[in-house]
């Protein structure tokens, strides 16, 4: 009986949760305009209006870019920083992973506005880079985490067989080791590009003017209207930051089991 009610409280939470995301999503094809139910007619009206929305596109694009470059960034520098934690006996190594890991522990808004203060004090203005600056930062943790968990259970003594055999380090890292981090370097690539893709409470801080991504574009058109169009975008964005992680997932369970 306990089991069924806790049961039964967990559907319901859940329930609670993921609701209003379901209406959303049904009232991106509702062909009314107005966001009510019952739903008039199914349609892909708003869907279209979206692509015809140069705005929207723009920041799009914006977020496509941005994302890529920080996953790419993140996921280089997190391979790195987690070659050297695990692999090397460095000076300061607790220190450099506490500090590696810190942004994920702090508060999104306390980091932006911490960064956002102090290269205002180094006389950086808002730009581009600095947008990017801030979401690698904040990316970089889990891509640490994911490949150092991935790096911990791959033994040394492969590398080592690879290079008793006449392969330098080099070779060694790129020919074992990399194929064998594959899933997590795939996985941690697509984390950063998400949560990239997903983010705003930074990006408010950091964007400079003229420049939207697609979180700040659906903030700013709910603060002047609510627009049908916005349903439309919320479902894209449910897709892309749902999906992708999920497709991620498969992709890296697929070549960890071919390399089994």
């Amino acid at each position: 009986m306990g089991w069924s009610i806790i049961r039964a409280w967990t559907a319901a939470v859940y329930l609670f949760m993921f609701l209003p995301v379901v209406v959303v999503v049904l009232l991106s094809f509702n062909d009314n305009q107005f966001g009510s139910f019952p739903i008039t007619g199914f349609s892909f009206r708003w869907f279209i209006e979206l692509w015809q929305n140069d705005a929207i596109l723009r920041a799009f694009k914006t977020s496509i870019v941005l994302g890529t470059l920080t996953a790419l960034i993140s996921t280089f520098l997190g391979v790195l920083a987690s070659l050297a934690l695990v692999r090397y006996k460095i000076p300061g190594r607790d220190l450099i992973s506490t500090l590696l890991i810190a942004p994920v522990l702090v508060p999104e808004v306390v980091l932006a506005v911490a960064l956002l203060l102090f290269l205002n004090f180094l006389s950086f203005h808002k730009s581009f880079f600095l947008l990017l600056l801030g979401h690698v930062i904040f990316t970089l943790p889990f891509v640490v985490l994911v490949v150092q968990a991935r790096l911990v259970s791959i033994r040394r003594d492969y590398e080592e067989a690879a290079m008793s055999l006449g392969a330098n380090p080099v070779q060694a890292f790129f020919q074992i080791t990399l194929p064998l981090l594959a899933p997590a370097v795939f996985a941690g690539m697509l984390f950063a590009f998400t949560i990239s893709f997903d983010d705003i409470t930074g990006t408010l801080f950091w964007k400079p003017g003229g420049i939207e991504t697609v979180p700040t574009q659906i903030f700013s058109m709910l603060r002047n209207s609510i627009s049908p169009e916005i349903n439309a975008l919320g479902s894209i964005m449910i897709i892309l930051t749902v999906g992708l992680p999920l497709i991620g997932v498969g992709i890296a369970r697929r070549i960890a089991m071919k390399q089994q």
